[in-house]
């Protein structure tokens, strides 16, 4: 029996590496072999987890996120029925909240978004807009199509312009007028989403930098 209590604590301590450790006594032997092993998976259960957060920072590259305030749309001078306007509001909230890409999403005018760091304001500018037909769709593919073209650009609170871009939203077969709007907030947010943002360090004033490392 000994030779063989004495044969499983070898084998323990050449499993967890610990042949250069001193022999524990007779009476202690098999307590400090438990306690040791213990040890060992505790380490073994930590390691993989410590891993799994550094790797995670890797691909991060420690960047911070950025948060979004959404601005209304501005209809330039395009002759934009005001519940369309409202329509692409509503649903560019909706579809960049979804994409997970910024830490928070604001609304206009939410007072939530002043002490926030690391701030991007969403602008969106309508360029074109045609308001199609839903009946003629339903009768032909070939006409009565619902256009929209927006000047999308995201920019700091002291006005820098981050990103600019040109986007479509349309409805050329079936479905609603308004199905273009959520068209176009979902190609924004696919957009912005394809897009990489800058590191804040390099956009912000060194005053917001220095708030946001404190």
């Amino acid at each position: 029996m000994k030779t063989n209590r004495k044969t499983s604590l070898a084998a323990i301590k050449t499993t967890l590496g610990l042949s250069g450790f001193h022999r524990p006594n007779k009476h202690y032997g098999p307590l400090a072999a438990v306690i040791l092993l213990l040890g060992a998976l505790q380490l073994q259960v930590f390691v993989p987890t410590v891993l799994a957060e550094s790797s995670t920072d890797g691909r991060s590259g420690g960047a911070r996120p950025w948060s979004m305030q959404v601005d209304r749309v501005d209809p330039g001078d395009v002759d934009l029925d005001p519940s369309f306007g409202a329509a692409i509001y509503e649903n560019l909230l909706e579809e960049l909240t979804k994409t997970e890409q910024f830490k928070q999403v604001f609304r206009n005018g939410d007072r939530n978004a002043n002490d926030v760091p690391g701030l991007l304001i969403l602008k969106t500018t309508v360029q074109k807009y045609t308001p199609g037909s839903e009946t003629r769709r339903a009768v032909t593919t070939v006409s009565g199509a619902t256009k929209l073209n927006v000047r999308v650009q995201l920019v700091t609170r002291e006005g820098q312009v981050v990103q600019e871009h040109l986007v479509d939203g349309n409805v050329r077969f079936i479905g609603g007028n308004l199905r273009a709007t959520h068209n176009l907030a979902h190609n924004v947010a696919a957009t912005l989403k394809k897009s990489p943002l800058p590191e804040q360090a390099a956009v912000l004033p060194e005053k917001e930098t220095g708030n946001m490392s404190k």
